[in-house]
């Protein structure tokens, strides 16, 4: 076992799940043999603890750091911050500057709110929307974070959250009285969305992901935008994956539809901590009538952070390259499968993209790709999430070794027995509790 391995094993013992994050978990990746923590990184290139370096061909900090790992503009901006001072009695001006920023980016609006984690950030929104329209259910559709509003779904019998997050998230230690207050519906179904606003006098708002796997069909979002101002409705588009990958900025930018808030997280700082709440004037004004207020969402890493990313992102043009990157990785990953004869289901806009193998033994198989990609010296799995680093010389050596295992999972659908080839247990899909 490796230092990894070994600290992972007593994480577990006392940090309930082993790490914070679910998409993080070693259990997710490769059971037994991740190497779960990281002594440094740069790029797209990781150091485990043992020293040994690996490219990341997974997530980027999942999905955090288009710009790279420790980008020198940016992390410049944040030493500048750490040598004159990150928290002080006084307000750091970089959160005006960033405001000023994000309203100019986005011109509907006339407000923004800031926070350190996306959960809290849709959290606060809901809030904002909630004190502006004076109304308490919620419509949802997409993945919006951890908190009490959102997984007060699940409190139905039903696991209502599987099509929009994962399956198996239970509600425990939500209160049941939450219960119908965020009503689901699925993406591209107006007329499922109509009836649930017609049914229910006390919904105020719409919150949404803009797209997660697939675009809209039949002027969907459109559809959405109109109902939403006929009915006096607040849309919020929850742009915190979504955000910086196809436009610079949202991704509704991409369908000329403007929501009334929206929600920027993970790429905005390239890693560091910051997320923004953007929304009309007269809506954001109303987080003035309630309690929303935290000591941290005022610390000064976070916005310094935004303003430099935002401006290497601008440089570079980073959504266009993250974009035309991951189009020829969905490209190349079919031609495998085509090459093989195995059948693949692709999923994500091209710079969060990945694929599933249509077979019984699809996480098998996925946990196999991790496996031997990783004596290779890849983080990879099903899914690239690329970044500007990403170069073509390390593109064509990560399908280059991927094509090889592709032919072993040929071998393995034409009856050799994939169990056999795997060093431990398959990876987890879903919510799973941890031994």
């Amino acid at each position: 076992m490796g230092k990894g391995q070994v600290l992972y094993s007593k994480a577990k013992q006392i940090i309930p799940g082993g790490t914070s994050l679910l998409s993080k978990r070693p259990e997710q990746f490769l059971p037994e043999n991740w190497p779960s923590y990281y002594s440094k990184s740069k790029g797209c290139r990781v150091w485990d603890l043992d020293g040994k370096e690996y490219i990341d061909c997974s997530m980027m900090g999942i999905g955090t750091n288009t710009l790279g790992y420790a980008n020198e503009a940016v992390d410049e901006s944040v030493m500048k911050v750490i040598r004159d001072g990150n928290l002080t009695t006084f307000n750091c001006p970089e959160e005006v500057y960033l405001a000023e920023k994000l309203i100019e980016m986005n011109p509907w609006a006339g407000g923004v709110r800031y926070t350190r984690g996306g959960g809290e950030a849709n959290s606060m929104c809901i809030r904002i929307a909630r004190a502006f329209t004076g109304k308490d259910k919620i419509a949802i559709c997409g993945y919006h974070g951890w908190h009490d509003w959102y997984v007060s779904v699940n409190l139905d019998e039903s696991d209502a959250l599987t099509g929009h997050l994962l399956p198996g998230i239970p509600a425990n230690g939500v209160p049941r009285a939450l219960r119908g207050s965020a009503i689901p519906f699925h993406y591209n179904n107006f007329e499922e969305l109509l009836e649930v606003v017609n049914n229910n006098p006390d919904l105020g708002i719409i919150k949404m992901e803009v797209c997660r796997n697939f675009g809209p069909e039949d002027n969907f979002l459109q559809k959405v935008r109109d109902l939403a101002t006929e009915r006096g409705l607040v849309l919020i588009f929850d742009e915190c994956t979504s955000g910086f990958r196809e436009t610079y900025g949202g991704l509704y930018m991409k369908y000329g539809i403007n929501p009334d808030m929206a929600v920027y997280s993970k790429t905005i700082g390239n890693g560091y901590a910051i997320c923004a709440v953007v929304g009309r004037k007269d809506i954001m004004e109303a987080a003035q009538g309630s309690w929303i207020s935290s000591t941290f969402w005022t610390e000064r890493i976070g916005p310094a952070a935004a303003l430099a990313a935002l401006t290497e992102m601008e440089r570079t043009k980073s959504w266009e390259v993250i974009t035309a990157k991951g189009l020829e990785n969905k490209k190349r990953w079919q031609a495998l499968a085509d090459k093989y004869g195995l059948e693949i289901e692709q999923w994500g806009i091209p710079a969060l993209a990945g694929y599933n193998f249509k077979s019984a033994n699809h996480l098998a198989y996925k946990t196999y790709i991790t496996q031997e990609m990783l004596k290779k010296g890849f983080l990879a799995g099903n899914s690239m999430y690329p970044c500007i680093c990403h170069t073509p010389e390390i593109i064509d050596r990560y399908f280059y070794e991927l094509d090889k295992i592709f032919a072993d999972i040929r071998d393995f659908e034409d009856g050799k027995d994939v169990m056999r080839a795997l060093d431990g247990p398959v990876c987890q899909s879903g919510f799973k509790r941890l031994n």
